[in-house]
């Protein structure tokens, strides 16, 4: 089997030791060689084509994160893992964006940066446990600001007769429920098609579901 080329970043000699030892000790990865700067590491990634480069964030002349988009940009073939004392939100998630494919831990023991290597090697994506949760709740959280945004044109009275509309109400049903006259439903209708761009009740509805509006009116649909 192809032996795993790593690149080993850090900016503390004694971590690059520490790291080389434990590759070289291992059959299956061959360290190609180390750097201590964010250049460091784009210009020795692309004159060397590691299949991994392990890399901390706090780097002299730029952070890791600046290093692994550019190393992502110019090198897509190779994966970066994030090897960090940090375990910042801000740090994790610009991370994400930046293109690594795995962000872990330096408490974590020799055996499980063996894995996390031979699991970023194989193409795999990878998180350090401890983190995970922290990513599931931003995922829900982004979600639910999408959901948000794509009423965020409509009053509250506005959303209470989406909400009729995608329940099957009639405008006089809708009327009768909160207190207006057909009239009155009828130009809120006229205002949510315009504001939806959509072209008909159908649509409408379809949207509000698409869009989860049972999540900010109930799902018993309208409220007063």
């Amino acid at each position: 089997m192809k032996r795993q080329r790593v690149l080993i970043v850090d900016d503390h000699e004694v971590v690059r030791l520490g790291l080389r030892a434990l590759l070289d000790r291992h059959p299956d990865f061959e360290v190609v060689g180390e750097a201590s700067t964010a250049d460091e590491a784009v210009i020795k990634t692309l004159d060397r084509r590691p299949d991994v480069v392990v890399m901390d964030i706090r780097l002299p002349g730029g952070t890791g994160i600046d290093a692994c988009e550019q190393i992502v940009a110019q090198a897509p073939e190779c994966q970066v893992i994030i090897l960090t004392s940090y375990a910042e939100d801000e740090m994790l998630f610009s991370a994400i964006r930046a293109g690594a494919a795995g962000y872990v831990l330096k408490q974590i023991g020799g055996a499980e940066l063996i894995r996390a290597l031979e699991t970023v090697g194989r193409g795999e994506s990878l998180l350090d446990p401890a983190l995970t949760s922290r990513v599931f709740a931003e995922v829900r959280r982004a979600a639910v600001a999408a959901e948000a945004a794509a009423f965020s044109e409509l009053t509250p009275q506005e959303l209470n007769v989406l909400s009729g509309i995608s329940t099957g109400k009639t405008n006089r049903e809708i009327a009768e429920i909160l207190h207006l006259s057909p009239g009155t439903v009828r130009n809120y209708v006229s205002n949510i098609l315009s504001k939806l761009n959509v072209s008909n009740r159908a649509e409408a509805a379809a949207y509000a579901v698409e869009h989860r509006l049972s999540t900010f009116v109930g799902k018993e649909g309208l409220r007063l």
